[in-house]
């Protein structure tokens, strides 16, 4: 969301969590996920933001392995991590936009059995928790920006070439 750039925008709080030090993410598949998570609590604990962009980078790490059991931990973590988030985002009032730019460990072995380690181009679920909020049934990534600044009430950039997935 930065456009590569390292530094801060004006504004801008930035917050990087380790990810542990592991020979291979499936020797640890929760990986610094509930350390993410609690890190992400603390900041809205402190409610003075208006946007968070957060990645848990678990089931794309771990699903790299093409190991199935690892892969369903970290789901797991992730998946109970979020809970957590989403309940206190809902409790403050607020929504949270929850998707991914590609597929990986949804799919964790070809089709002759092998361990599959590369992204897939299956399509990717987004999620939108405002009441009342209704999305189109199909998008691609360059959509999900025009998204949020439908749900920020902000007007979208000429050269913007996305649509907002959601249904007015």
């Amino acid at each position: 969301m930065s456009g590569g750039r390292n530094e801060e925008f004006k504004g801008e709080r930035r917050r990087l969590i380790d990810s542990p030090k592991v020979a291979t993410y499936d020797l640890k598949p929760e990986m610094s996920a509930y350390e993410v998570k609690d890190a992400l609590l603390e900041e809205l604990n402190k409610g003075d933001l208006d946007l968070i962009i957060l990645n848990f980078a678990n089931p794309d790490m771990v699903g790299h392995s093409g190991m199935l059991e690892p892969t369903i931990k970290a789901i797991e973590a992730v998946d109970e991590c979020l809970g957590e988030v989403v309940d206190k985002i809902l409790d403050m009032d607020g929504y949270a936009i929850i998707t991914a730019d590609h597929g990986n460990s949804d799919q964790v072995l070809t089709d002759d059995d092998q361990p599959m380690t590369t992204h897939t181009t299956n399509p990717v679920p987004v999620i939108v928790t405002k009441e009342g909020v209704t999305l189109r049934e199909t998008g691609r990534l360059g959509d999900l920006a025009p998204t949020l600044l439908d749900l920020l009430n902000v007007e979208q950039p000429e050269d913007m070439t996305g649509e907002s997935l959601i249904k007015h």
